[in-house]
């Protein structure tokens, strides 16, 4: 496949929210209790409450030089503006051949948790912020291009039921999936393999939406000892998602809601192959005593029928395609964080996918993806208007500079020159 030829939709980006995000959305009677933005010599940083949220400077570090990367907070001022504005999102987008977009939230942590600290002081007001948050996200964000994303909206993770109500509104103003914890019992709450949450899955089930569950969502992390540098975190980043996996394969959440559907993000694909086979390994000789109830099914089966997976950059994971279900398996872009491949995903993609067929690239780049989030650019977009070369042409003299944090640029890099210096 010719990599202008190319659909790309990634299944896990984020956004920076703006600070003017609540004005539209949250009820009167609580705007004055919202979430502000307060900026101060240290940076911006999120106040509700007695709680405060700050922006990891690895959040939003596209356009910036690698010797910038780091954990310190970032002002708005100091991050590019597509992080925060759809607008100059979308034209990001296009400067890197990406149809389609997932967008984690940042402020309220990947499942609301910093709304939920505020609900056992008042919950009326939590739940109406997080409300508030889902609407701007529906009708802001994504509602502005529909076309070019896919909603992700927050559960309110304090109360299973209220949890389900959320899912079954938000799904009726057309959004299918929702993000959740990877280990909710490191949050001080009920684990997966318990029945605390059979109303929010039940919910999700009946809707068609896909729970999705981000690395750095369940609150532990593998971490080898406290003076370890940060290159041993990021190296073992990807891989806090297996003992996820097994979670879900062992827990009874898949029995009793046989049509549910959960995706790992940024979790890479290339563990699949041995954890299929440990999995199954681990049936066979323990089955006796440790006596799983899988519905008759091998655990490779129930992973393999269930659980979403997506990379970034997994070359190898790439060419073990075969020993993973195909039709579950999607790509990621990650903007903007440290790990992402803007703006060169599609050269970094199309060299990755060498050795498969044209059916094969279309299924894990972008096909996967629209099925199982319920998401349909080509019925807003012509096909041949979101490939990565139709969306490049209307990217073209958009600035991708990379900037040092007070510097401004010697000259615009376009994508082009991008492109071109690749291919010299």
């Amino acid at each position: 496949m010719n990599k202008e030829d190319m659909i790309l939709v990634s299944v896990d980006d984020h956004v920076i929210e703006p600070p003017d995000m609540f004005d539209d959305f949250i009820p009167a009677k609580y705007a004055d209790q919202a979430p502000r933005l307060v900026s101060n010599e240290e940076g911006d940083k999120w106040v509700f409450g007695d709680g405060v949220a700050r922006n990891a400077g690895l959040n939003a570090v596209a356009g910036r030089p690698p010797e910038e990367y780091g954990l310190e907070p970032a002002a708005l001022s100091e991050i590019r503006v597509g992080c925060y504005n759809v607008h100059e999102r979308v034209k990001d987008m296009n400067a890197n051949g990406v149809l389609g977009s997932l967008n984690f939230p940042s402020m309220p942590r990947f499942c609301g948790q910093f709304f939920a600290a505020q609900a056992g002081k008042d919950p009326d007001l939590a739940l109406a912020v997080l409300r508030a948050y889902n609407d701007w996200h529906l009708e802001a964000w994504c509602g502005s291009y529909p076309e070019r994303f896919i909603p992700c909206i927050i559960p309110p993770i304090w109360d299973p039921e209220l949890m389900a109500e959320e899912v079954r509104r938000t799904a009726a103003k057309g959004a299918h999936c929702v993000t959740f914890s990877m280990n909710p019992h490191a949050l001080g709450l009920p684990s997966l393999h318990t029945d605390h949450w059979d109303p929010f899955w039940a919910a999700c089930e009946e809707t068609d939406t896909v729970v999705t569950m981000h690395i750095g969502s369940g609150g532990m992390e593998v971490q080898t000892s406290p003076d370890a540098p940060m290159t041993v975190r990021i190296t073992c980043s990807g891989i806090n998602i297996y003992p996820t996996a097994a979670d879900l394969v062992w827990s009874p959440v898949f029995r009793k809601f046989p049509r549910i559907k959960v995706a790992l993000a940024e979790g890479g694909i290339g563990w699949i192959p041995y954890f299929l086979e440990r999995v199954d390994y681990t049936y066979q000789q323990h089955k006796a005593w440790t006596r799983p109830d899988l519905g008759g099914r091998l655990p490779s089966e129930v992973f393999r029928d269930h659980i979403i997976t997506c990379f970034i950059v997994d070359g190898f994971g790439v060419t073990q395609l075969d020993r993973m279900n195909e039709d579950m398996v999607t790509w990621e872009c990650d903007y903007p964080h440290s790990d992402s491949t803007w703006p060169r995903s599609p050269e970094l993609v199309h060299e990755a996918v060498q050795g498969l067929s044209d059916a094969q690239i279309d299924k894990i780049t972008h096909a996967n993806a629209m099925r199982l989030f319920s998401y349909d650019p080509f019925s807003i977009r012509p096909r041949q208007d979101c490939t990565v070369g139709a969306l490049r042409r209307e990217a073209i003299g958009h600035d991708v500079s990379i900037v040092a944090r007070g510097t401004p640029p010697s000259r615009m890099t376009t994508i082009a020159d991008l492109v071109g210096s690749a291919g010299r």
